[in-house]
């Protein structure tokens, strides 16, 4: 039998050990990708739980955090809309939306699909002298889909393929330079377990998961193609255990680790000459195998470069939902620390989820947000079965 406690005494450890590498005062280093909005949390469900998800319950959302989960999905078809507002209190008009749906093929294989939509609301551009030259609604999105199968009773995997489309300056004049919308493709590989336990007389779910996403070509925004940017290439690992108390109570506890597979910045001298690091234009492949060891300050910096994300929801009687969770980064890293809460329905065809992010530190896009997910079970439509 495997031993969870053990397990999590591992899992607890290395959280602890990062966190003491992280509270390392040293310079301000933050990993720089083009289009990070391809990692922000885009449901209420793992947005509630300090962005986890990699090894949480299976739901309509996967597609994120692990389109492996899919084949282990206990309904045959479903959907979800997201919609996080985005510094509203400053604007009202940049959001992201996200709409994803799956279908079982058989026992062992489903497909997915997802569109993710960044508006980053009505902006005034203007030319050399500040005058006005019109108004203008830069976007990017995202197309995805995915095929994932099971391995075996408790081990699946998934490969997901992903088109990027970011057009953020409409083709102006940029000082000498013309530029144009950003595209490229990228894929994720993934892989998921559970393993059903008996803990104390309750029935138990250990589950982990592993995926790495946007594995993809760099983007350009210039005609030229000359200068070309990595995008947000990031590996998600992580545990859960589910504990079932009895027929009506069920809690779930889940740990994310993340770290982007993209070069760190070097430090460079006044003659721009790198002193310690690495040459950090290279090709993506290259770039994905030096991100475990080319930051400047060495191992402790790469330490630094892993974020956590941890999280609890409880459920009662499958229908109602309370979740919290928290996410750290390293103050030379981002320096993004918040607290999240949120809460959960489920009846018949329609399910709602909620969450709220409370910031530690500084400003966060999403604080004192209110973010909403509606999912879509089309079991409950055609009269077939499947259980939270």
């Amino acid at each position: 039998m495997l031993n969870t406690k053990s397990i999590f005494s591992f899992t607890l450890l290395v959280a602890m050990v990062l966190a003491n590498a992280v509270n390392a005062q040293d310079r301000l280093n933050v990993v720089q990708t083009a289009v990070p909005f391809l990692m922000v949390s885009p449901d209420a469900r793992s947005g509630s739980i300090g962005d986890a998800g990699v090894s949480s319950t299976p739901d309509e959302n996967s597609m994120h955090w692990n389109p492996a989960k899919y084949a282990f999905i206990d309904k045959e078809m479903g959907v979800a809309v997201n919609y996080s507002p985005w510094l509203h209190k400053l604007v009202p008009d940049i959001n992201l939306a996200y709409l994803t749906g799956y279908m079982r093929l058989d026992k062992n294989q489903t497909i997915a699909a997802s569109l993710r939509y960044f508006s980053l609301g009505n902006i005034q551009f203007t030319n050399a002298f500040g005058q006005p030259i019109g108004d203008y609604k830069p976007n990017e999105f995202t197309l995805d889909g995915t095929y994932s199968r099971k391995f075996t009773k408790t081990l699946s995997g998934a490969v997901a393929a992903r088109f990027i489309h970011s057009n953020l300056t409409l083709g102006q004049q940029v000082g000498s330079q013309s530029t144009k919308p950003g595209n490229t493709a990228a894929a994720d590989v993934s892989v998921y377990q559970q393993l059903p336990l008996e803990l104390n007389g309750m029935d138990a779910m250990f589950a982990w998961g592993a995926n790495i996403s946007n594995i993809g070509a760099k983007i350009s925004y210039s005609n030229d193609n000359i200068v070309k940017d990595f995008i947000p290439t990031n590996l998600r690992i992580g545990p859960s255990l589910t504990l079932d108390f009895d027929e009506y109570n069920r809690m779930s506890f889940m740990v994310d680790f993340n770290k982007l597979l993209v070069p760190t910045t070097p430090l460079y001298s006044d003659s721009n000459t790198i002193i310690r690091g690495m040459d950090p234009d290279v090709s993506v492949p290259l770039g994905m195998l030096h991100s475990f060891y080319d930051a400047p300050d060495g191992f402790k910096e790469e330490l630094r470069e892993v974020s956590i994300s941890a999280g609890l929801e409880y459920w009662y009687n499958k229908q109602f939902a309370l979740r919290g969770g928290f996410f750290y980064e390293d103050a030379t890293k981002g320096d993004r620390k918040y607290f999240t809460l949120g809460a959960g329905l489920r009846y018949n065809v329609f399910g709602l989820d909620f969450s709220y992010l409370i910031p530690m530190k500084q400003e966060n896009p999403l604080e004192n947000t209110l973010r909403f997910s509606l999912l879509l079970n089309f079991d409950a439509v055609t009269g077939g079965g499947g259980k939270k």
